[in-house]
């Protein structure tokens, strides 16, 4: 009973966000790659959405990720504490993803995020760095072809970058999270396709916030 009345509001859900959008099912298919039967399956609650069907609908709906893990009736450890952030939030999510997808066997958590964004922090700082960044974002972009608040949140830091408007802790944590993207070779490897760019986005949830403190 449970499993059917989640899978009821994922479907209600992503109608909703359908029509807010002006989105038929045929022109979501296109956006997402994924048919055009199999999304009008889940919506009619005829099938289960799997964690990247998933991904991909939050990516192209511009909707947080967790919401849809909800809706789907996906296990999410809910926390009480007022205190949490919506970055351990989403780490619950990530979690739930990677186990559901038995491609990736460790842990994943944040300090392992910050730690590599510390690193590509004194790199952003040399001039290999910076060329890095000016040479590759663009490539990179194209290479993962896909649009939402992640990636264009990414587009406004790299325009930031390149612009030189800020202290130097502000671009150098700008130009970490932006050499975080670029470089395959981070905490969830990008070859983990789509699943490998969700550590990506919370990179960019953590220098935002960092960002704003300033």
């Amino acid at each position: 009973m449970t499993e059917t009345r989640n899978n009821n509001n994922l479907g209600l859900l992503l109608k909703e966000f359908l029509k807010e959008r002006s989105l038929s099912m045929r022109k979501f298919s296109e956006l997402t790659g994924i048919d055009t039967a199999t999304i009008s399956r889940i919506i009619n609650n005829k099938r289960n959405a799997t964690p990247q069907h998933l991904e991909k609908f939050a990516d192209c709906l511009g909707v947080p990720l967790i919401t849809l893990f909800e809706a789907a009736g996906y296990p999410i450890e809910q926390r009480q504490e007022k205190t949490e952030s919506d970055i351990h939030t989403s780490v619950d999510a990530i979690q739930a993803l990677l186990k559901s997808s038995n491609v990736y066997d460790d842990e994943f958590s944040v300090a392992q995020v910050e730690q590599k964004l510390e690193s590509y922090g004194l790199f952003a700082q040399t001039e290999e760095g910076k060329n890095t960044i000016v040479k590759d974002f663009d490539e990179k972009i194209k290479n993962v072809g896909s649009v939402g608040p992640f990636i264009n949140k990414l587009k406004e830091l790299y325009e930031r970058f390149l612009s030189g408007k800020g202290t130097l802790f502000e671009l150098t944590i700008i130009g970490s999270t932006l050499l975080y993207f670029i470089i395959p070779v981070d905490v969830l490897p990008d070859y983990l396709f789509p699943i490998g760019y969700l550590d990506d986005a919370i990179a960019v949830q953590l220098t935002t916030k960092t960002l704003l403190k300033k």
